[in-house]
């Protein structure tokens, strides 16, 4: 299963989560995966859902992974009905208001978290893409910023605004990064190597909680925030479409749902409809008698 993963190039991660799906699966009951079959699927999938209590779109993940390694691995025919998706809702993403941001970021325990903050909020960049940054990545001259090997294996070019670029500037002088922009540690020393998901999260939490904001604070909620506010700011959905690196512009168009002054500028019908006032209308909630 690897090395068919490896063939056909999918990003290390999705590598790694989909051969631990198909571990856990094997663990559940206590078997070799392939000597399971599609009732087992069916019935860890309910389990994930009942027992486990999962998100449907951890759930998911699970599934798309052991649809691969049943159908591409085994080379089992099983119709893709016979491994269904859950339906996953499709909820409207929590943002932070500018002022909020603002706190957000003076809120931040040292330079390095509000730095990383920053290049967050103001690239619009994945948790993953900003942990792979490098210090090469950072084009002064040009004001931009090269994001490698973004979500699909896709490059990417976002601005560097004036303001990121001083604090990247004073944070460079401090921390002098040779490779990755935010090295990260080993042992408790600090080493040539990328930060771990959990040092992103913890600036964001530390952050979140000396500012006083309950919202969940992570990497994605700064970037459903930068898209939303730059919608706000006048950027047209294409250009939006390009800075955040979606392939289809349907995952883009969810931002519109965000934006007070789209929701806003439209003129509703019923204001220019011509009924009378709410004055002349009978107040009284009893039913009269014919």
């Amino acid at each position: 299963m690897l090395e068919e993963l490896q063939r056909r190039n999918y990003a290390a991660t999705t590598i790694e989560n989909y051969i631990h799906a198909v571990e856990d699966f094997a663990k559940y009951f206590r078997k070799p995966p392939d000597r399971l079959n599609r009732e087992h699927l069916r019935e860890y999938q309910a389990y994930l859902l009942r027992e486990r209590k999962l998100e449907p779109r951890t759930v998911k993940l699970h599934v798309s992974a052991l649809r691969f390694f049943f159908v591409k691995t085994l080379k089992r025919p099983y119709r893709l009905d016979d491994i269904p998706f859950p339906k996953v809702p499709r909820r409207l993403p929590i943002i932070l208001s500018v002022e909020e941001v603002g706190r957000l970021i003076d809120s931040a325990r040292n330079l390095m978290d509000r730095t990383l903050l920053m290049v967050l909020y103001s690239t619009g960049m994945r948790n993953r893409e900003l942990r792979n940054l490098q210090v090469k990545d950072i084009d002064s001259k040009a004001m931009l910023i090269h994001i490698q090997h973004g979500k699909g294996g896709r490059d990417r070019y976002v601005p560097l605004c004036p303001k990121l670029l001083e604090t990247l500037r004073e944070y460079w002088r401090w921390m002098k990064p040779k490779t990755w922009l935010f090295p990260g540690t080993v042992d408790g020393w600090r080493a040539d190597k990328p930060i771990t998901p959990k040092v992103v999260w913890d600036a964001c939490q530390s952050a979140a909680e000396r500012a006083g904001i309950e919202k969940r604070v992570s990497a994605h909620l700064l970037r459903h925030s930068y898209a939303t506010h730059l919608l706000e700011a006048g950027a047209d959905l294409r250009t939006i479409q390009l800075l955040l690196g979606h392939v289809d512009l349907r995952h883009t168009v969810i931002y519109l749902h965000l934006s007070r002054r789209h929701l806003q500028a439209v003129a509703n019908p019923l204001d220019t409809m011509n009924v009378s006032g709410p004055e002349t209308v009978h107040h009284s909630r009893k039913r009269h008698k014919k």
